[in-house]
């Protein structure tokens, strides 16, 4: 078995991934800077996926596009529009207006209990799934995969050039469907780059949901070998040296492993961990290595 497929293995009972994906009926709103649809998505069988598709106002040919995942944070009732959401603050626009002005079309699903899929709670989601052998985070990056399905489905998406993106849980999300598909070319991850044992060693498993545990995970890979699986395709993880969730020992853990494996493969300047002196947070600086990052690679 392929270390691939053994990873996707510990995560339950799986629905088919050949399954098709009804064509969906997009609401569409012209936002100024960008079009937004509005999409209900048949990935799972289950339960179904709301989700926003944005795009460049004028587009000519197919473009490059984003799956973006959205984060925690314990916001259950925003889950997708992260997308569409700016930080004046932090003096951030949306990434829904810094992707589409870049010329990238980007997709966000709700993921379970965030978003429109909310009815039910995250303690409920867990423990129903574990009963009947399903895994939460399983589900999770099922619907994940599945999304990148439909985007590379559309006709507007150049299918050659996908990237994922994400901060905090939307971070692990990234890194976890970049490892298990291939057909995503560039990764971006913020703020969650978690090296497991170092996670254990500072006493931090509190700083996570219960859909983040897979059973039996640390029997089989560490946080550096599920991210080895990315390699020799384009890598950026951008974190805070005072962040709980990314104990610096982890940082350096990964960074190390890392390096030897894009080294070994022959390509060095692929992968790349930039630190900020902050905590859980995005700044400008790490917005503007995200994007340049996309930009030469994707």
């Amino acid at each position: 078995m392929t270390k691939r497929r053994q990873l996707y293995s510990l995560l339950g009972d799986l629905p088919p991934r050949r399954r098709p994906i009804p064509k969906p009926e997009p609401r569409e709103e012209d936002r100024g800077a960008f079009l937004l649809e509005r999409l209900d998505l048949d990935l799972n069988g289950e339960e179904t996926v709301p989700a926003y598709f944005v795009k460049p106002r004028r587009m000519r040919r197919p473009a490059p596009a984003v799956l973006y995942n959205h984060y925690h944070g314990g916001q259950y009732q925003l889950g997708k529009d992260e997308l569409l959401l700016a930080k004046p603050g932090a003096g951030l626009e949306s990434y829904a207006h810094d992707l589409t002005a870049a010329g990238y079309c980007a997709l966000c699903i709700d993921t379970w209990a965030f978003g429109g899929r909310a009815a039910r709670t995250e303690s409920d989601i867990f423990k129903d799934m574990l009963w009947k052998g399903q895994v939460m985070w399983g589900m999770m990056v099922y619907d994940s995969l599945r999304a990148l399905d439909y985007l590379v489905s559309r006709p507007d998406v150049d299918s050659t050039r996908i990237a994922t993106l994400g901060m905090s849980m939307g971070s692990t999300m990234a890194w976890w469907t970049a490892a298990l598909d291939t057909r995503i070319k560039v990764t971006v991850d913020l703020c969650c780059l978690t090296d497991f044992d170092a996670l254990v060693e500072a006493a931090g498993l509190s700083g996570h949901g219960l859909y983040y545990f897979v059973p039996g995970l640390r029997k089989h890979f560490t946080s550096g070998g599920i991210n080895e699986l990315i390699a020799p395709r384009a890598h950026l993880s951008l974190a805070g040296t005072r962040d709980p969730l990314t104990p610096p020992a982890g940082l350096d853990r990964i960074d190390r492993h890392l390096r030897n494996v894009y080294r070994r493969r022959g390509h060095s300047g692929n992968w790349c961990l930039l630190r900020y002196d902050v905590g859980h947070e995005e700044t400008t600086a790490m917005r503007s290595a995200a994007l340049d990052f996309l930009a030469a690679h994707l």
